[in-house]
């Protein structure tokens, strides 16, 4: 942080444009002495190095300032994604034991409620909660962080590089939600690989339009840019209407998508100009299933280069991508010949390979399991030791994700994900556990036995749907669908309901969902209005 403050004071760190499209612009030197007063007033309300802090909040430059203010004194941020029901940021909160909440207004309530939860619940657990809304020019926070010094910089960063910085809680197929432990040395080893990786230099400038409390629109449109000296768009919300305006009006060389976002794109009126084809580059898209029939429809209408590519939180962010430089012939058949597109090639910091299930790595155009290790692979699941040591079974992380490769003529690899070895549902790039669903579904009035089904759709990329054996004749999908919207956050609720005389399993009871997702086929291209 001291070298950016030197070498660009002035330059445009971010362009903040919130939802009424009003723009915020925040230089480096700006930026860095906010984050570094909020990290002295974090330091008065108790907080020091190895500690964890709960940051409650939805895309704004704030939420920004307060990551890089925990990296700079070797705190560890922990996102919650407020979208999410109350039992699991109430279990994240005590799981991360954080200490601190810094919660925007809208959200302060809700924060209230699940601290007061654990209070009752467990004697020793007390979170200090701060409002930390600054739109307001009475903004207390604002007056807090303006009396306070700024934080001194580090005198050997290198002694950092080992610290927690971030813990991102994912989805597992069981259970509550394991909490991605990252170390300041995966989001640097990340960062550089991908500015490298894309050519993202001082002269860049980026766009975010996903929530920053993923990895994806911290790592890729935070962290990678701030390293390369670049300057980055942060919007509150994606718009398909004004997407490519945006690129247009800010200059803008580089996305970062999911493929709902190339989906919604199609599905919108909009058109990119000619401006739009002189500067931006490329578009980056990972973090859901991409088909070839998604990626051929939007590169043929709009002309602009999808560079598709892999990672898990677990991996800080992406591990692999196509190559930026591959001949339009080249790009076009990694992406349209093999019945998948190519998550590409591993980045430098890290190998990949396909494993067996006895960790023996697999030949060319063999399916097996991705695995990978490296500088950007996490530090492990925080408090969770039987999952750390099936994660990294053999000496490398499993992803849980089924793949092949093709190597190119100079015997280069190029990946491929055929599926997943476990059963996450990913709706626009959401990880989504079945069995959380599952539980609700079985609540359900004249539900006799019933279990969520993550199906392809054209707009999310999976959705998901319920196949249920009905109690009787009586038994409604009105009914069912209600019960679950009633329990579950949208994006979780069952959108379709299937009935069916039995549910698959195997022989040792387990549900084979991937059986029965061809029933759901029909619903593909229909887009479910929520109700």
């Amino acid at each position: 942080m001291a070298d950016r403050a030197a070498d660009f004071p002035e330059k445009t760190w971010m362009i903040y444009v919130d939802e009424n499209g009003n723009k915020h612009r925040t230089s480096y030197s700006a930026f860095i002495d906010y984050a570094r007063r909020i990290a002295s007033f974090m330091v008065q309300q108790g907080i020091g190095r190895g500690m964890r802090v709960a940051v409650a909040d939805h895309n704004h430059s704030d939420v920004i300032a307060a990551y890089f203010a925990c990296w700079l004194m070797g705190a560890t941020a922990v996102p919650l994604n407020m979208s999410e029901d109350n039992a699991r940021i109430t279990y994240i909160l005590r799981n991360s034991e954080s200490m601190l909440v810094l919660a925007r207004t809208q959200y302060l309530q809700r924060i209230r409620e699940c601290a007061a939860a654990l209070a009752e619940e467990y004697e020793n657990v007390n979170i200090n909660i701060v409002n930390v809304d600054t739109n307001s020019v009475e903004s207390e926070f604002r007056r807090w962080v303006t009396a306070c010094k700024s934080f001194p910089f580090p005198e050997r960063a290198d002694d950092m590089l080992t610290d927690e910085c971030l813990i991102v809680y994912t989805s597992g197929t069981t259970g509550n939600p394991k909490g991605v432990v990252l170390m300041q040395q995966n989001l640097i080893a990340d960062g550089m690989a991908i500015a490298a990786w894309h050519g993202i230099t001082a002269e860049t400038r980026m766009m975010c339009i996903l929530p920053v409390h993923h990895v994806n629109g911290t790592v890729v449109t935070h962290v990678t840019p701030f390293i390369a000296g670049s300057s980055v768009v942060l919007n509150r919300k994606f718009s398909a209407g004004s997407f490519f305006a945006a690129i247009a009006e800010e200059h803008v060389n580089i996305v970062s998508v999911v493929p709902t976002i190339l989906a919604l794109l199609l599905e919108s009126q909009h058109h990119r100009n000619n401006v739009i084809y002189q500067q931006l580059s490329h578009i980056i898209c990972g973090a859901g299933p991409l088909t070839c029939e998604l990626a051929d429809r939007f590169e043929s209408r709009f002309g602009i280069r999808i560079v598709h590519g892999y990672g898990l939180s677990e991996t800080t962010c992406y591990s692999c991508f196509l190559p930026v430089d591959l001949s339009l012939a080249e790009h076009r058949s990694w992406m349209q010949e093999y019945g998948f597109p190519s998550i590409g090639v591993a980045l430098p910091c890290n190998e990949m390979a396909i494993h067996d299930e006895r960790g023996h790595a697999l030949p060319e155009g063999e399916r097996g399991e991705i695995v990978a290790r490296g500088l950007n692979i996490m530090k492990g699941y925080f408090k969770n030791e039987q999952a750390n040591t099936d994660a990294f079974a053999h000496g490398w992380f499993h992803t849980g994700d089924e793949g092949f490769f093709r190597c190119d003529e100079s015997g280069r690899p190029f990946f491929f994900i055929t599926g997943r070895l476990k059963e996450l549902i990913i709706r626009g790039g959401v990880n989504i556990a079945p069995l959380e669903i599952d539980e609700v579904i079985n609540k359900a009035p004249g539900v006799k036995a019933g279990i969520c089904v993550g199906f392809e759709h054209t707009i999310y990329g999976e959705e998901v749907g319920a196949l249920v054996v009905p109690i009787d004749s009586s038994s409604d999908e009105k009914s069912i669908l209600q019960f679950c919207s009633s329990q579950l956050p949208y994006f979780k609720t069952p959108k379709v309901v299937l009935f069916a005389d039995e549910l698959p399993v195997t022989s040792t009871g387990k549900y084979q969902r991937t059986r029965v997702r061809h029933l759901f086929a029909q619903f593909k291209d229909v887009q479910i209005k929520r109700g």
